[in-house]
């Protein structure tokens, strides 16, 4: 019915558009056509009147020749008369053929106008014939665009119910974990009551045990001593060297020997034990505050073949240089460089950039040689760090792993995986058996070196920056503004500090009593970790901090803080004056990632957004 309506439309339409056309068009040209008409009756009246003159003419020719005397004068008279007519007929003539010549002039024009204009109404038709097509096409897809819109609707009206019934589905669900989750942390919070019980039973009976057993040995070294034994050389005693002359009175050494057996021998008392307990209470078969076994109780030597005596908490450096002037600046990566480090002698530089590479540069004579390069990470590398002897290089990337290179032969030794975001530092614990990493993914994992395996894994709640270790402690900088103090001997939170921004690096002084941070609201803070609080804050009008991972150092004795800017100044504060000491702005281009002191206090390195690192020193 629309479709005919529509016809019906624009055919009325086009009629009227017709009778309009010749309504104009026929009031243009009516008067001169009417105005032809008469002319052309004048035309035939002139033409009637000439051949009745001719006619009378004719006849009084006749009249004449019958009597030329009497009608003479009349004659001539009608002659001039006639001659007038005639010159009058033949000017009104003239002027009738103009006007025809001109009305013939006008009716070709306009028969030429009636031509144009019917080619251009053959053109109109052919035209809307054309558009009439077109009118069809389109009614034909607004009704397959109606039928579609219908299914659109359709569907979209059952997406909507769908939508509806999963939006309830989830608010049960949400409600069901919220339910679980208080369920579980009461069930965590139960099971952490019974294990401290079941550690305090256990405490007493081994101290129970361990009176028991020191009463027997002091009884057998009672018996011992009443009845000696002679000495031979298969018994199972240990000779111990003493002053042999107590009895006599001489001065002279001698040896005297006792018998002990060794099986009697008195077990260590608790405060022997290890100094870095597990980082977040992993063992089951010793818990906090127990007396372990003889296994237990031994070190044990690292993957790397060092006992964990190696690692002594370094001293302090007595010859530590300001730097004023850049050595060295050369191309180290191809690329953004992330970090920095120099080896425990100093002798060796590393690197790590986003050409998922670390490279080691030998330091000789103020400047850095390549060495070699260690390969096989699949991303960019974040944080580096030698272990103490210098042997081996712990490197953490982009791509959710840590790595374990030897420096020597450039042999990557380990892989540990198991984020599920980039890692963004890793540090050896100071046993060297152990590693800690903070990741992206807001966790916190404890990698054993030995097994090879992820021990444990720690839920921190927020972006792991950075993190450094101490004998007791593990401290983390975390995107929500936090660093936060693990105990080693427990799987709790020691302590946390809130600062004014994303915290994006953490460095420890010679002695490890002073946590240094830097923050995204361009502030550098010494922590005193006995009182876990701020002790001094460095800014300077300039300093601004370039990335959430922007990495600040100590200097080696502790007496200097460096770190680099945004727009590529090397800063320097002095710790004993709480001042800047120097700002160096003659290396970089851009923004600074890393810095680090090498330990023999002459050299500083750094890195930045480029592909450049400068060594400093006052040389």
């Amino acid at each position: 019915m629309a479709g005919r309506r529509v016809e019906c439309l624009w055919k009325h339409h086009v009629m009227e558009q017709l009778k309009q056309r010749d309504r104009v068009q026929c009031q243009a040209f009516e008067e001169i056509i009417h105005q032809y008409n008469r002319l052309l009756e004048r035309s035939d009246l002139q033409v009637v009147f000439s051949e009745r003159l001719q006619t009378e003419k004719y006849e009084h020719q006749n009249r004449h020749d019958l009597s030329p005397g009497v009608e003479g004068s009349r004659s001539d008279s009608l002659q001039q008369e006639m001659a007038q007519m005639r010159i009058k007929h033949q000017e009104e003539l003239t002027e009738l053929h103009k006007k025809r010549g001109e009305l013939a002039q006008s009716v070709i024009e306009l028969n030429n106008q009636i031509q144009q204009k019917d080619k251009e109404i053959q053109s109109n038709e052919a035209k809307m014939q054309e558009y009439q097509h077109q009118i069809s096409h389109l009614e034909g897809e607004c009704r397959d665009l109606r039928n579609s819109l219908a299914d659109l609707e359709r569907a979209n009206q059952t997406l909507r119910d769908e939508y509806d019934a999963l939006q309830i589905t989830f608010s049960a669900l949400e409600e069901k974990l919220r339910k679980t989750t208080e369920d579980n942390q009461e069930l965590v919070t139960r099971w952490m009551a019974e294990k401290a019980q079941e550690a305090n039973k256990l405490n007493a009976e081994n101290e129970k045990d361990t009176r028991r057993r020191q009463a027997k040995l002091q009884k057998d070294l009672a018996d011992a001593a009443k009845e000696p034994l002679p000495i031979e050389p298969d018994d199972d005693i240990e000779v111990l060297s003493e002053d042999a002359g107590k009895a006599t009175g001489e001065t002279s050494p001698s040896r005297q020997t006792s018998r002990t057996p060794r099986r009697a021998s008195q077990p260590p008392p608790a405060g022997l034990l290890d100094s870095i307990s597990n980082i977040f209470g992993l063992s089951d078969s010793v818990q906090p505050g127990l007396v372990p076994s003889d296994s237990r109780r031994r070190r044990s030597v690292n993957s790397f073949g060092s006992s964990p005596e190696s690692a002594e908490v370094p001293s302090a450096c007595a010859d530590v240089r300001v730097p004023s002037t850049a050595l060295h600046i050369f191309d180290a990566h191809d690329g953004e460089v992330n970090a920095v480090r120099f080896s425990p002698g100093s002798r060796l530089l590393a690197t790590g950039g986003m050409d998922r590479r670390v490279k080691l540069w030998e330091v000789v004579s103020g400047r850095c040689e390549p060495k070699g390069a260690l390969t096989g990470s699949n991303a960019g590398i974040t944080s580096i760090e030698f272990d103490s002897a210098g042997s081996y290089l712990l490197a953490a990337s982009n791509d959710f792993a840590s790595r374990i290179w030897t420096v020597d032969d450039f042999r990557l030794r380990h892989t540990l995986t198991g984020h599920s975001g980039k890692v963004l530092s890793a540090r050896f614990l100071l046993d060297y058996t152990r590693i800690v990493s903070g990741s992206y993914d807001r966790t916190l994992k404890l990698w054993d070196l030995r097994s090879k395996v992820c021990m444990k894994t720690v839920f921190a709640g927020s972006s792991c920056n950075d993190i450094v270790c101490t004998e007791q402690c593990v401290m983390s900088g975390h995107f929500d503004k936090k660093i936060r103090f693990w105990d080693i001997r427990s799987e709790s939170i020691v302590h946390e500090l809130e600062l004014l921004g994303r915290v994006t690096s953490l460095d420890l002084n010679h002695d490890r009593t002073e946590l240094l941070s830097c923050s995204r609201d361009d502030l550098v803070k010494i922590i005193d970790l006995r009182s876990n609080a701020v002790r001094q804050t460095f800014n300077a009008q300039g300093f601004k901090c370039g990335s959430d991972f922007t990495r600040v150092t100590f200097s080696p004795d502790g007496s200097y803080v460096a770190a680099g800017s945004a727009d590529g100044v090397l800063y320097i504060w002095n710790v004993l004056t709480g001042k800047l000491d120097k700002t160096l702005d003659n290396g970089h281009s851009s923004a600074i990632n890393s810095v680090s002191w090498s330990p023999s206090g002459v050299y500083v390195a750094s890195v930045g957004k480029g592909n450049k690192a400068v060594l400093w020193s006052d040389m």
